[in-house]
């Protein structure tokens, strides 16, 4: 394989540090996995990861939140079971997701759902279901902010600032008709 560098030579700028296979049709083997620094967040935090696991695979997959939920139920792909908050998430999501894909279209300036980044989408959709169908007035401000640092884990360098002033957004408009 052109490019590709010898098996024990120093990693350069470009190279991932991904292993490569050593010639045509041999298999890659995964040496070591490096796992997220998830010390540093809350549990609450991590039930939301957990649950965006889910609708960005649905996404990825074209299938349901629901279907990938109960696949995710029976086995799942992380070392520990869903917890059941981040199901709760889920299914939260899985009954509005016409309104709120509708919502994200319409107030979304210039950005159609399709052209967001996966991530992104997943975020603001599980966002979009908690701000506005779960939670109450007095903690919705630090709902978006959990939403916006995890887009900052999770996601590009414009995303953060993009998921809170949609997700605050949303939060207004609805505000404003109700």
């Amino acid at each position: 394989m052109t490019g590709a560098p010898e098996p024990g030579a120093p990693r350069t700028s470009r190279d991932p540090g991904l292993p490569l296979p050593a010639r045509e049709g041999e298999e890659v083997v995964f040496e070591r996995t490096i796992p997220a620094r998830t010390d540093r967040l809350s549990t609450r935090t991590r039930e939301r990861i957990r649950a965006l696991d889910v609708l960005f695979e649905a996404d990825a997959r074209e299938l349901s939140a629901l279907e990938v939920l109960d696949e995710r139920l029976v086995r799942t792909a992380a070392q520990s079971p869903l917890p059941p908050r981040a199901r709760q998430l889920v299914e939260l999501y899985a009954r509005h997701v016409d309104e709120i894909d509708e919502q994200l279209a319409t107030h979304s300036r210039d950005w159609p759902l399709r052209r967001m980044p996966a991530v992104d989408r997943a975020v603001l959709r599980l966002g979009s279901a908690e701000v506005l169908y779960e939670a109450e007035d007095s903690v919705r401000g630090m709902i978006i902010g959990e939403y916006t640092k995890i887009a900052e884990e999770l996601s590009g360098e414009e995303s953060p600032r993009f998921v809170n002033g949609l997700l605050q957004r949303l939060v207004d408009v609805r505000g404003l008709l109700s």
